[in-house]
């Protein structure tokens, strides 16, 4: 899954982060913005029936959703004026019950602090059955409480996100739409980060298992 392209990184040094960007975070130039519809394309294991409705008004009403974890509550605040079509399929997704029962699959704890989840077999692998563009990209920043998509391939984001439990050290490009910000549970993604990953390293499995029970949506 990695491409050249992650070498915009290029941060010296920091091993960890470089390997998680090039697996989790495929990077890919993008001039997608908010538009009027959005291309939900189905992958080989999607189906018409499985993919997202897109209506404009009803994609840009604010919403909150509610990870409830075994850990503890993460609540996110759509950001829905900004990345509509990446909002609506996080909510149809959750709405379906795609993520109940999935785990956070990935921790990282030096350079970027992120805690990467939305991948129903856990393995970093699965796809819901469709894809779509990065949109809001410009300018864009993952400071602490930043929810953005994570790609499974260059331009085709899918389910996978991951949550930024503290400030970068390291830059990172504009690559990955934001979508949402944390509006409370920071306390829950520090400890997870802090508690560090099952085998000692810095990317690697949390060594806190976070399973996804449900996401609420209001």
């Amino acid at each position: 899954m990695a491409t050249a392209a992650t070498t915009a990184l290029a941060v010296t040094g920091v091993c960890s982060a470089l390997t998680w960007m090039s697996v989790s975070l495929t990077t890919h130039d993008s001039d997608s913005k908010p538009g009027a519809s959005c291309s939900y394309t189905p992958t080989k294991r999607g189906t018409p029936s499985e993919l997202p409705v897109f209506d404009a008004e009803k994609a840009s009403r604010p919403f909150t959703a509610t990870l409830v974890t075994n850990q503890g509550d993460v609540t996110l605040k759509a950001l829905t004026g900004d990345a509509p079509c990446t909002t609506n399929s996080f909510s149809f997704l959750a709405r379906k019950g795609y993520f109940g029962g999935s785990e956070c699959h990935r921790v990282t704890t030096q350079g970027i602090y992120v805690l990467e989840c939305g991948d129903a077999k856990g393995d970093g692998k699965a796809d819901p059955g469709y894809f779509f563009p990065d949109e809001n990209l410009d300018g864009a920043s993952y400071p602490a409480g930043t929810v953005a998509m994570a790609k499974v391939e260059p331009g085709k984001n899918g389910s996978k996100f991951f949550i930024s439990y503290a400030d970068p050290d390291v830059a990172m490009s504009s690559q990955w739409t934001p979508f949402a910000k944390v509006v409370g549970g920071m306390d829950v993604l520090r400890k997870i980060g802090e508690t560090g990953t099952s085998d000692g390293s810095t990317d690697g499995r949390p060594q806190l298992p976070v399973i996804i029970k449900s996401v609420l949506v209001r």
